[in-house]
């Protein structure tokens, strides 16, 4: 079987819902959302996971989450530091906020040389979405990949979200409009666009699939994102803006994988208690153990 690594960036703090959100427990012994990711990677047939965060985190995030893979999966860890930065650029003084998504990937450059697929820390997608992928690129998949779900699986009960809107050309992708208000109303679908929605709508929920050449544009879309935006407190590098930028220059194909799995995730605090309640409906239901590790 083909090597497979998982990706997870969990160094973001979660400004909406204050604290670490990525070790907030949600399974009945203490299981965190990040470990049900890395069971169901397991289970599709990944052989690593890498994570990315915060320095100042790594030891509470080995205790609280990593110890407990030893003789599963093989753990690898990234630091996201603001001033991790290319040779001639510095971080502008006053910035808190993390470079973004792009530059969270862009650390794990020494890590990962195999196929990859790189998620949020913070949101559950069902061991669909890892199998996909991982099916994907194990049977020779040459391309980026985006695990697209429908909109009308993907909605908080508890505020409006913002979503990427995918548009389609066959099974490949051709753009990711980031759309925000999204919520159901009792007239359907509402969105801050005038557009007409029914919930069937692909969107991307930040499950990516990459080979290791995406380093190489990585590092050089960067330093042109510095010379522009670094001098901003809050500019951010985001990888659906890179993709997007691949795709319309023709360099990069993106095929798209479908997952049909009902995503949740804690963007409010009132999430958490809907989270848990699914999480227990998915035990008696028989897919997932009541210990995960």
């Amino acid at each position: 079987m083909k090597d497979i690594t998982l990706l997870i960036m969990a160094a973001g703090m979660g400004s909406r819902y204050g604290g670490l959100k990525q070790l907030d427990s949600v399974g009945p012994n203490q299981e965190t959302i990040i470990d049900y990711s890395v069971y169901d990677a397991i289970r599709a047939g990944f052989n690593k996971v890498v994570f990315v965060i915060r320095k100042e985190f790594h030891k509470e995030f080995r205790s609280v989450i990593t110890d407990k893979y030893k003789g599963k999966i093989q753990v690898e860890f990234a630091f996201q530091e603001l001033t991790n930065l290319p040779g001639g650029f510095s971080c502008p003084v006053g910035r808190k906020k993390p470079w973004g998504t792009g530059h969270a990937i862009l650390t794990t450059k020494n890590l990962i040389k195999e196929p990859f697929v790189a998620i949020n820390g913070d949101d559950f997608y069902g061991l669909e979405s890892f199998r996909v992928a991982a099916e994907y690129y194990q049977q020779g998949g040459k391309n980026f990949s985006m695990v697209a779900f429908q909109l009308g699986n993907t909605l908080s009960d508890f505020g409006s979200v913002t979503r990427g809107l995918c548009t389609l050309n066959g099974d490949k992708l051709d753009t990711v409009i980031e759309t925000g208000g999204l919520r159901l109303s009792k007239n359907g679908m509402k969105s801050e666009r005038d557009i007409s929605l029914n919930g069937q709508e692909p969107v991307s929920m930040n499950v990516w699939g990459f080979t290791p050449d995406l380093f190489g544009f990585l590092e050089s879309m960067f330093e042109k994102f510095l010379e522009k935006e670094g001098g901003k407190l809050n500019s951010e590098y985001l990888i659906p803006s890179v993709i997007n930028d691949l795709i319309q220059n023709n360099i990069k194909l993106v095929q798209i994988l479908r997952s049909s799995a009902k995503w949740f995730g804690v963007t409010y605090k009132e999430d958490k208690p809907h989270v848990i309640q699914q999480i227990q409906k998915l035990i008696k239901k028989g897919a997932y153990p009541k210990k995960l590790f």
